[in-house]
């Protein structure tokens, strides 16, 4: 399934997440949740200078904004290339936000960096 075809939750849905979300970015708001619900998303990591990588990323699907989401990124299907990050679902919800706003950006569905380095662990 493509960024284009995803169908928006109900304005009662996406207004849990309201609170947790930046003013300028709500329009995606209904999207991001339908996405999120989908727990899973195909991909592409954008390499600078170099072939794109795949990837493959699930996730569970949290009843509230501030319960834990477990995602997993797997690059290439290979094993040795699976990582794991937990954080509260409005923040991953977020960015699914970024997500989107890049893939209408870039035509290609990745992550932010910010992402990244959250699920390569490099701020901590």
């Amino acid at each position: 399934m493509s960024i284009e075809q995803l169908q928006p939750v109900s304005q009662q849905q996406a207004n849990v997440y309201l609170p947790y979300t930046q003013q300028s970015k709500r329009n995606l708001l209904p999207y991001a949740i339908g996405l999120y619900q989908k727990s899973v998303l195909e991909g592409q990591r954008k390499i600078e200078g170099g072939e794109n990588i795949p990837f493959v990323a699930t996730w569970n699907v949290a009843v509230l904004p501030s319960d834990l989401t477990r995602c997993r990124v797997q690059f290439d299907g290979n094993a040795e290339l699976n990582y794991e990050v937990m954080m509260a679902s409005f923040e991953f919800v977020n960015f699914l936000i970024e997500l989107m706003e890049n893939y209408k950006r870039y035509r290609i569905t990745d992550f932010s960096q910010n992402f990244y380095r959250k699920l390569l662990k490099l701020d901590d």
